[in-house]
């Protein structure tokens, strides 16, 4: 049975700490779109309950807690039919339904704002386009207009990814179960960040590259100075080639990586994220 809603916290939402973004980074795969409360329910019957939620991609994922690496339920809403107005309530929330080919789902966000906000940003991950609202503010828009293009160059990505070819077999590297732990599906710019703001957590990220259609690595050493360096790695068949002086050809992601901890004597190391504990203190 879901609890009864709690009453949702009335200033502006704060990200999560940036070491349990990077670890549901890394869990789901997903780039981060829009972030904040939302309280839920799937059916009539039950009470709404109260989550930090996040959509990335075409999925919602539910969140028990804002500082909670792990989320407990998700849903992927690729197949949305339709979505209600959003409707004020009797306590000022704002509440719309989003139309399943499964079934429902009642969101309710803490204003009009809010709610049109989140619908504004559903609908435009699911259906490649911006909204015309025109209660929608410019910021808003240019935002939406900004996720638009990342939702789709992340398609182009998946659609060349050899798994959604029917008549090839699947090669390790589309599996989830064979990606590196290092890897994040975060721009170059944002990998340059990670490994500057968290040198103990490693000095090698594997990310998707600028094409979005291969993956590319990037390191930063400590040398004279620090030193930072890309490496495209390109996906062809059951192979994956790295572009260094000497083409190297290596059969999996993983192997990639240990290509380049091997070859540096162990210098460098994949950037894993450790996660807090709750007796760790708070970023």
């Amino acid at each position: 049975m879901l609890r009864s809603i709690r009453e949702q916290p009335k200033e502006t939402p704060q990200p999560a700490p940036r070491q349990i973004f990077q670890e549901r980074q890394r869990i789901t795969g997903l780039p981060l779109y829009f972030q904040g409360y939302l309280s839920v329910r799937h059916s009539r019957c039950q009470e709404f309950r109260m989550y930090w939620t996040e959509l990335r991609g075409t999925m919602l994922f539910f969140y028990d807690d804002k500082k909670a690496p792990t989320y407990s339920q998700k849903l992927d809403i690729s197949a949305l039919i339709s979505a209600t107005n959003v409707s004020p309530d009797e306590n000022g929330s704002a509440q719309f339904i989003l139309m399943l080919s499964n079934g429902e789902l009642e969101l309710k966000a803490n204003d009009c704002e809010h709610g049109k906000e989140w619908k504004g940003f559903i609908l435009t991950v699911t259906r490649l386009t911006v909204p015309a609202d025109e209660s929608l503010l410019p910021g808003q828009l240019g935002r939406m207009h900004e996720v638009l293009q990342k939702e789709k160059k992340r398609r182009i990505m998946l659609n060349n990814c050899p798994s959604t070819s029917s008549n090839r077999k699947s090669p390790p590297s589309c599996s989830l179960t064979t990606i590196p732990a290092c890897f994040y599906a975060v721009s170059r710019q944002e990998a340059i960040e990670m490994l500057e703001k968290n040198p103990s957590c490693g000095n090698l990220i594997l990310r998707p590259s600028s094409d979005s259609k291969n993956y590319a690595i990037t390191i930063r050493r400590e040398l004279e100075a620090p030193h930072l360096k890309h490496y495209k790695v390109i996906s062809k068949g059951t192979s994956y080639f790295v572009e260094l002086e000497r083409q190297v050809t290596l059969p999996s992601l993983q192997d990639v990586v240990n290509y380049f901890v091997t070859q540096t004597q162990g210098n460098l190391k994949p950037f894993v994220i450790q996660t807090h504990t709750a007796e760790d203190p708070v970023l």
